[in-house]
């Protein structure tokens, strides 16, 4: 989803302080338990769930029907806390067995996480088997890999979606929309028939649309590559035709109010649920089945969407969620083995993402995995697919039909890979360089998207202050990496 990359996993995530040490369970430093066997801890974002003492008795059940001398404990932080309290724990060399990656590449590189890559082919061959090969070229860090990623969304495409509730009500016709661009007439019409809701859900954060190109570093760095591989030199997006066309068209929005005066600064949350906005920026991916999970976020009120950019199988989304082993665990082996049984055993992953059967889902076709949520299904007993497991293995809604799933696995199939797929640069001898640059986009960066700045004399001076910081050198450097990328592939 964009900014919101993460939203409709973790939108309704209340927060929740939480310590490492409040989430010992008991088990011992060592990682024994009292009944002999080995303690696999796995530390991923989010709060406790309300049943994850039955959720996890059921998961342990069937982990030991193939490993019986294994326990795994699941460690829960808070989103608000993981990322520091995690950052703390790799700075420190606390060892631990599985934790949901941060940082993968640099971490990888300065060796916070284990070599899976033989690991892998020992303990985990059904399970390495079963995901898209595409991830395994997007997780390789010189040739090795650290993160065993979850097998899901392996591309995303990026959407215009508007609140169907003002289409109907307003008789707002949204069929044309491909682009920023065609979408102004239905700006225009909106805020002239309501001046009391946001048109466009823009806050601090946000990044204007760059179709066809990829961040080898992230969105906050201001380097892009062509995903379709036409061009293979590394640029500036702020100075491609397609961003400034866009920023352009935002810039026209914010000037019209279509925008809030303060998205540049805003932290303000339009929830998918409510009717606070009229237009967004989204992304879905095939295991998203069209708008069905869209649809879910928003409580079933109706919505229309747009794709406004082809999608590429790009290393962004196959390192999206990635489960890494600590260095400096005791049990990488049974860590691995861990892995393999939640990416390959179907009780397993649906228990974690659906939760209890009888209580907060059941069966309406048991043969063809079809299942209906009940009422004690919420976000409180359940974890969130796209950073769980194998989602090949999930049941699906009775909902979601055959013809849906048909095209799922065709898109999959056939979407194709970005000419960046696997291209992770070391850039460790660049760190005064890089914290230049992105103390200059910090000024910068919510300026120029939010549309809040006119983008032609915004950009310029930007440019001259990213000149003086170093851009030249580290493209120069990015550009040297990407060339023996594509010479070795």
């Amino acid at each position: 989803m964009h900014f919101w990359r993460k939203g409709l996993a973790v939108a309704a995530t209340a927060v929740y302080a939480t310590t490492l040490a409040a989430c010992g369970n008991g088990s011992s430093s060592d990682g024994g338990s009292s009944s002999g066997k080995v303690v696999v801890t796995i530390y991923r974002p989010g709060d406790p769930l309300d049943n994850q003492t039955e959720m996890m008795k059921i998961v342990n059940k069937e982990i030991q029907k193939t490993y019986p001398k294994i326990e795994l404990q699941i460690k829960p932080i808070s989103w608000g806390d993981y990322s520091s309290k995690f950052n703390v724990m790799l700075a420190s060399g606390e060892p631990f067995d599985l934790a949901f990656a941060q940082d993968y590449v640099a971490a990888s590189q300065k060796g916070a996480y284990a070599d899976m890559t033989e690991l892998i082919q020992k303990y985990a061959k059904k399970a390495y088997n079963e995901v898209d090969p595409a991830y395994w070229k997007g997780v390789k860090v010189d040739g090795k890999i650290y993160g065993f990623p979850t097998n899901a969304n392996v591309f995303s495409q990026e959407l215009f979606v508007f609140n169907g509730t003002y289409t109907k009500k307003y008789n707002i016709d949204v069929s044309g929309v491909t682009s920023l661009q065609s979408a102004t007439d239905a700006m225009a019409q909106f805020h002239k028939a309501d001046k009391s809701v946001t048109p466009m859900a823009i806050v601090s954060g946000y990044r204007a649309p760059t179709p066809g190109w990829e961040y080898p570093l992230s969105n906050g760095y201001p380097f892009v590559i062509d995903e379709s591989g036409k061009d293979t030199k590394v640029q500036n997006p702020y100075n491609l035709a397609v961003m400034r066309k866009n920023l352009a068209t935002l810039h026209d929005w914010y000037e019209k109010g279509y925008i809030p005066r303060d998205a540049a600064t805003s932290t303000t949350q339009y929830t998918l649920g409510d009717d606070t906005w009229f237009g967004r920026i989204e992304t879905n991916g095939p295991f998203d089945y069209g708008n069905t999970a869209l649809l879910g976020a928003r409580g079933g009120k109706p919505l229309e969407s747009a794709v406004i950019a082809k999608p590429f199988k790009k290393t962004s989304d196959t390192q999206m969620a990635m489960y890494a082993i600590s260095k400096s665990s005791k049990h990488k082996k049974e860590a691995m083995q861990v892995l393999n049984a939640i990416n390959t055993n179907k009780k397993i992953i649906n228990t974690m993402v659906w939760g209890i059967e009888g209580k907060q889902w059941e069966f309406t076709d048991k043969a063809n995995g079809k299942i209906k949520t009940l009422k004690g299904y919420n976000d409180k007993t359940h974890y969130g697919a796209w950073m769980t497991g194998n989602n090949k293995n999930l049941y699906t809604l009775d909902t979601v039909t055959a013809a849906q799933i048909k095209e799922r696995d065709e898109a999959i199939k056939n979407t194709p890979e970005s000419a960046t797929l696997g291209f992770t640069p070391s850039l460790t001898k660049y760190k005064t360089e890089l914290t230049n640059i992105a103390n200059v986009m910090s000024k910068y960066i919510n300026v120029i998207n939010t549309g809040t700045g006119d983008p032609v004399p915004t950009i310029e001076k930007m440019n001259a202050e990213l000149k003086t910081a170093g851009w030249d050198k580290v493209r120069d450097e990015l550009q040297k990496q990407y060339d023996d990328f594509r010479a070795d592939k």
